[in-house]
C-alpha cells in the first residue's frame, strides 16, 4: 500500500472520529437544552389543584388562598349574608343578577353561585383592569351605599362593586361578576379548589 492511500485511509478514519465525537458533543449539548423547554415542577404545582379545609374558616369572615398564581377567595357567608343576597337583587343594583354570563360552572349558577350556599368561592380578580378588590362585610357602609350596601367587594383602584356572591353592581368599570372558579368538595369541609365538581 503507497503513502498516499495510507494517509488517505489514516485521514478518513480521523474525519470519522471527528464526525462521532462531534455528533456526541451535539446531542450532549441538545439535551439540556430541550429538557429546559419543558415546565418546571414550580410551574406544574403553580397549575395544580389546592385543597383547603374550610372549617377553619368563621362565620362572616374570608380566606384567601393561591391558586395558579391568583387570589381566590373564599367567604364563609352567615344566613344574614344570604339573606341579603335577594335584598341587593330587589334594589335592582346587579348588572347580571341572573349570572348568565358564563363567569362561573354550570353548577354554581345559581342565586348563590355556589355548590355549598354557605361559601362563596370566588377568583379574587377584578374584571375591569384585574385589580384585588377589598371584602366589605360591613352593611350599611356609608362610602360604600349606605342603607343599599349589604356587604360585598370594592375595588378602590376604579371603584367596581360587587355583592357578597360576587354579582357586579351597574354603573361601576366591571362588566362582569366575579369569576367563580372550578371546584368540587372532597369532603363536608375539604374543597378543592382547580377540579369540576364529579372530577
Amino acid at each position: 500500500m503507497s503513502n498516499d492511500a495510507v494517509n488517505q485511509t489514516r485521514r478518513r478514519v480521523l474525519i470519522g472520529a471527528t464526525c462521532a465525537v462531534g455528533a456526541v458533543g451535539v446531542v450532549g449539548a441538545a439535551v439540556p437544552f430541550v429538557g429546559s423547554w419543558n415546565p418546571s415542577a414550580r410551574a406544574k404545582a403553580a397549575g395544580a389543584p389546592v385543597k383547603y379545609n374550610i372549617s377553619k374558616i368563621e362565620p362572616g369572615a374570608m380566606v384567601t388562598v393561591e391558586w395558579r398564581g391568583k387570589p381566590v377567595f373564599i367567604v364563609r357567608r352567615t344566613q344574614a349574608a344570604l339573606d341579603s343576597l335577594k335584598k341587593v337583587e330587589e334594589q335592582g343594583v346587579l348588572l347580571d343578577a341572573g349570572s348568565n354570563e358564563p363567569q362561573q360552572p354550570d353548577y354554581a349558577k345559581n342565586a348563590e353561585r355556589a355548590i355549598n350556599k354557605e361559601f362563596a368561592i370566588l377568583l379574587g380578580v377584578c374584571t375591569h383592569l384585574g385589580c384585588a378588590p377589598a371584602f366589605r362585610p360591613d352593611v350599611g357602609a356609608a362610602d360604600l351605599g349606605g342603607d343599599k350596601w349589604q356587604g360585598g367587594f370594592f375595588c378602590p383602584c376604579h371603584g367596581s362593586k360587587y355583592d357578597l356572591a360576587g354579582r357586579v353592581y351597574v354603573a361601576v368599570p366591571a362588566p362582569l361578576n366575579l369569576e367563580v372558579p372550578p371546584h368540587r368538595y372532597e369532603s363536608e369541609f375539604v374543597v378543592v379548589i382547580g377540579e369540576d365538581q364529579g372530577a
